[in-house]
């Protein structure tokens, strides 16, 4: 897989996260999540996770740059972004 051939990011309600892909600096990919309710508290999401993958498009760079963080320290797929990974929203 290539970087530019990413699956699309997509919500899973059983697991009730977005599931999505991240490209590494050595042009790898990594699964990560991030869940509805860390959208929902970090971002301003809909608490029914309803406009997850709009919140992720929109803070994406964030997001995406919290995985590869953690993956640099040492975490393994699939990378779980947790709340305190994010920055705290501004007030």
């Amino acid at each position: 897989m290539t970087p530019r051939s990413l699956p699309s990011p997509e919500f899973h309600g059983e697991s009730d996260a977005l599931r999505f892909w991240v490209s590494t600096a050595d042009q790898a990919s990594v699964g990560a999540s991030v869940s509805r309710s860390v959208l929902h508290y970090r971002f301003n999401g809909r608490d029914d996770g309803s406009d997850a993958v709009s919140v992720y498009a929109a803070n994406r760079a964030l997001i995406d740059a919290a995985v590869l963080r953690r993956v640099v320290a040492g975490s393994r797929e699939p990378v779980m972004v947790r709340e305190h990974d994010l920055p705290v929203p501004p007030r």
